[in-house]
């Protein structure tokens, strides 16, 4: 399976606090459209945002899906007040599992994330159960490939002792570095790398280095922090976030934005 190295992450196409309908639905559908327009062809998404809220929207402006990877979570569900749950149990991650097949609208799942640390960050908790789970629904033909969210490296070599892995999505960017190890390890396995929250995620990145660097570039801060993670490592792929059409154009513009060596420099002094 090949996808181009700068994607999307729909998460933000639902309602305030990842919760409910957006606040602009044509809004959410053009961001859709518009990403697959700029070469976007893989798509992050989860059941459990809105919940049902994104997956309902992927369908709605993409289905069938031609050329596109739809890259989706299981994990957690949402309380009636928005609260993140962790759910984890076997017979609850199937039913996620058949979820995610009713609402996007599809036989086969072409990459489930199983979600394992909270956001708090990863913990090393065997997963083996659970894990072991998903791998059968693999075999049964439900699920193409499997990966793993918010993992330690431990749990990455327990999962890789039961089925292939094919991609790791944990929290990283030019701010928040605790993961660089890891990284390199997926660049000599093989596997690839996908940094949740590449710009902050739900707090902007802050940092006077990284304004510093996009000013002295003629580029924005989001631009340079998605261009750092793109020469960061060749496993890096990227699913930044957005519900804004003109957000989204910015975004997809740092692939183009080739940073120089004392540019780098500066930015990995802030990790």
């Amino acid at each position: 399976m090949e996808i181009n190295r700068m994607g999307y992450g729909a998460m933000q196409l639902a309602g305030p606090g990842v919760f409910g309908p957006p606040r602009d639905r044509d809004e959410a559908i053009a961001v859709l459209r518009t990403a697959v327009e700029l070469g976007v062809d893989h798509i992050d998404t989860a059941d459990f945002y809105g919940p049902t809220v994104v997956n309902e929207l992927i369908r709605e402006a993409l289905h069938p899906y031609d050329g596109l990877t739809i890259v989706t979570k299981v994990g957690a569900r949402r309380g009636p007040n928005a609260e993140w749950i962790h759910r984890r149990e076997p017979e609850d991650l199937r039913r996620q599992v058949h979820e995610n097949l009713e609402h996007l609208g599809v036989d086969v799942l072409d990459v489930v994330n199983m979600r394992v640390g909270g956001n708090e960050g990863p913990d090393d908790k065997p997963i083996a159960e659970q894990f072991e789970t998903l791998a059968e629904l693999r075999q049964q033909g439900l699920i193409r490939h499997l990966g793993v969210s918010t993992v330690s490296d431990a749990q990455l070599t327990e999962a890789q002792g039961i089925a292939p892995v094919v991609t790791v999505q944990n929290m990283y960017n030019v701010v928040n570095r605790a993961d660089d190890a890891l990284i390199d390890r997926c660049a000599a396995e093989g596997i690839t790398y996908v940094p949740y929250f590449p710009l902050g995620g739900f707090t902007p990145l802050q940092s006077e280095t990284l304004n510093k660097v996009a000013a002295r570039l003629d580029a924005t801060p989001p631009q340079v922090a998605l261009a750092w993670l793109l020469q960061r490592s060749p496993a890096i792929a990227l699913i930044p976030g957005t519900s804004s059409v003109a957000h989204l154009r910015e975004n997809m513009a740092a692939a183009d934005l080739v940073l120089p060596a004392d540019a780098v420099a500066e930015l990995d002094s802030i990790g």
